[in-house]
C-alpha cells in the first residue's frame, strides 16, 4: 500500500533535512539571491514549516500532559532565540533593526499551542477568543514565519479529519505571508513561500502514527539549536559578523 506509509518520525527526518538545507544556502549565499538554483533550494525548504506546523496539532491531540507540552516548547523558543539570531547574525534584543524575523519559528509553534488552548476552553465566549487568539497572533508576528505559524496551527487542528480543509487553510494563511513577504521584503522570496504546497501530497502519506524510536522528538530539539550554532560559525567564518537576511 503506497498511500499511508509515512509515520510522524519519518516527518520530523524530511522537515529537518529540508530546514537544515534552507538555512546552510541562507547563510552561504545572504541577502535573497536570484540565481534558479537557489531560489529551487529556497522552494525545496518551504517544505519544513508545514510539517511543524501539522505535528504541534497532531501533538496537541495525543499529548497526555499539554501543559509539559506547551511548556517544552517555550523552553526550546528560548534556547532556540539564540541560536536562530546566532545562525543569521540578527541581534538578540529585538527590534534593534527590524519587526520581522526577530526570533525563531519555535516561538511561533509556541504560540500556537496557546491558541489551540484558547480555542478549547469552554468558559469563555466566542469574542473573547477572538481577541486573546489575536493577541497570540500579535505576538508570534515577529517569528519566523510569523502570525502565519499561529493561524495554519488553528486551521489543521480546527479541520483535523478532513484533509482537504486542513490544507485549504494552510494554503491561504501561507498565501497571506507571501503577499505581505512580497510587498515588504522581496517580491521573489514572497512567492516562494507559496512552495510550502510541496508538502501537501507527503502530508496525505501520514499513517496517524509516530514511529517506533521515542526519542525522536528529542533529538528534534537538540538538533535545532545545534545546526543553528553551526550556521552561526560558517556565517562568521564566510562573512564577518553580518545579518544575512532581513532582521539582521
Amino acid at each position: 500500500q503506497m498511500r499511508n506509509n509515512l509515520n510522524g518520525n519519518q516527518f520530523t527526518i524530511i522537515a529537518m533535512l529540508a530546514m537544515t538545507l534552507d538555512h546552510v544556502v541562507s547563510v552561504i549565499w545572504p541577502n535573497y539571491p536570484t540565481d534558479w538554483w537557489i531560489v529551487l533550494i529556497h522552494m525545496v525548504g518551504r517544505m519544513a514549516a508545514p510539517i511543524f506546523w501539522f505535528f504541534v496539532a497532531e501533538g496537541w491531540h495525543y499529548t497526555r500532559n499539554r501543559r509539559k507540552y506547551a511548556g517544552r516548547l517555550f523552553l526550546f523558543s528560548i534556547v532556540g532565540h539564540f541560536a536562530y539570531n546566532f545562525a543569521f547574525g540578527i541581534p538578540f534584543l529585538p527590534f534593534q533593526t527590524s519587526v520581522f524575523n526577530q526570533t525563531s519559528v519555535l516561538w511561533a509553534l509556541f504560540l500556537g499551542t496557546a491558541a489551540l488552548y484558547v480555542n478549547e476552553h469552554e468558559r469563555w465566549g466566542q469574542w473573547q477568543k477572538t481577541l486573546l487568539i489575536l493577541a497570540i497572533t500579535l505576538l508570534a508576528f515577529p517569528a519566523d514565519w510569523s502570525s502565519i505559524a499561529v493561524l495554519a496551527i488553528l486551521q489543521i487542528s480546527e479541520h483535523r479529519g478532513n484533509f482537504k480543509r486542513q490544507m485549504t487553510g494552510m494554503m491561504v494563511c501561507t498565501a497571506m505571508y507571501a503577499l505581505v513577504y512580497g510587498i515588504f521584503i522581496h517580491p521573489l522570496y514572497g512567492f516562494i513561500q507559496l512552495f510550502t504546497a510541496l508538502t501537501i501530497p507527503l502530508l496525505q502519506r501520514y499513517n496517524g502514527e509516530r514511529g517506533k524510536w521515542k526519542g525522536m522528538k528529542w533529538f528534534f530539539y537538540l538538533y535545532y539549536p545545534l545546526h543553528l550554532i553551526l550556521c552561526g560559525i560558517l556565517r562568521v567564518a564566510l562573512h564577518g559578523n553580518m545579518g544575512v537576511m532581513i532582521g539582521g
